[in-house]
């Protein structure tokens, strides 16, 4: 399966978040994110691991209460079930993985 790259079809996520599928399998799902300086996402878990490289921008995130500041090209894994925690400094540009697959950001 192949995705074109598209710059619409994001949809709101949270107050100066948005999001869009780029693609998904039976077991994996990549995201797009863009967050505006200054929003948030608070500390919350799932089950699904979650990797992610930061494209652009700067932000805080916190995984299992440590805190630290990334910048792009920075990558991360959250294991499932783990708290964590995102704030953006600068509007950011993020790709993550997801596995299993989070059924509320299909479309």
């Amino acid at each position: 399966m192949i995705t074109r790259h598209a710059d619409d079809g994001y949809r709101p996520l949270a107050d100066g978040i948005e999001m869009r599928n780029l693609v998904n399998g039976p077991t994996t799902m990549m995201v797009r994110f863009h967050l505006a300086a200054g929003s948030a996402l608070p500390p919350h878990s799932h089950p699904h691991e979650q990797t992610g490289v930061l494209l652009s921008g700067r932000a805080r995130f916190t995984i299992a209460g440590e805190s630290s500041e990334v910048g792009p090209g920075d990558a991360w894994c959250v294991p499932g079930g783990t708290e964590h925690a995102f704030d953006a400094l600068d509007d950011c540009v993020v790709i993550e993985v997801f596995s299993p697959v989070r059924e509320e950001y299909l479309a």
